[in-house]
């Protein structure tokens, strides 16, 4: 049976802070979460477009250097960009390769964690495990709110959404 949650984490744990969503999914293994599904990837690619068969929310984890602190959850819509026919993807056009292939695509979210160094070999900055914390406890709320709407009031800042 398909979870009706979809977590996704991308990001390169190799990458200082752009790790911070595969830990964030490790951190969620944990808790054993019925009808959740955590998947973690490098980037995401076409591919994945796949992976949201089945479900009723997906939430999209990654590190942002341009976000602020500690992080910003906002909605998702499935909108062709120029990361559309790439190698590497953003959200948005996974949902819309979901949308062109499949027909409606679930509800979607973004979780973008601030990170503040990505060079390679690089370990966590300090800020950014505080703010893997503080994304942490937001996650644990989301996984126990049961409806799309729930999930609407924690979007922050609701002026600044994609």
């Amino acid at each position: 049976m398909i979870a009706p949650l979809l977590i996704f984490a991308y990001g390169n744990p190799s990458r200082g802070d752009d790790a911070l969503g595969p830990m964030l999914l490790e951190r969620l293994e944990t808790l054993n979460l019925p009808e959740v599904e955590l998947l973690t990837d490098f980037q995401l690619q076409v591919e994945h477009a796949i992976d949201l068969q089945g479900r009723e929310r997906v939430l999209f984890i990654d590190a942002s250097v341009s976000c602020p602190p500690p992080f910003v959850l906002s909605r998702l819509a499935a909108a062709k960009d120029s990361s559309f026919s790439s190698h590497a993807m953003s959200p948005r056009a996974v949902l819309q390769a979901y949308h062109e292939l499949y027909g409606e695509a679930p509800r979607a979210w973004l979780l973008a964690v601030r990170g503040e160094t990505f060079e390679l070999g690089e370990p966590l900055s300090t800020a950014a495990a505080a703010y893997l914390e503080q994304a942490f406890a937001l996650l644990q709320k989301l996984c126990a709110s049961p409806s799309h709407e729930a999930w609407d009031q924690f979007i922050m800042p609701p002026t600044q959404n994609p």
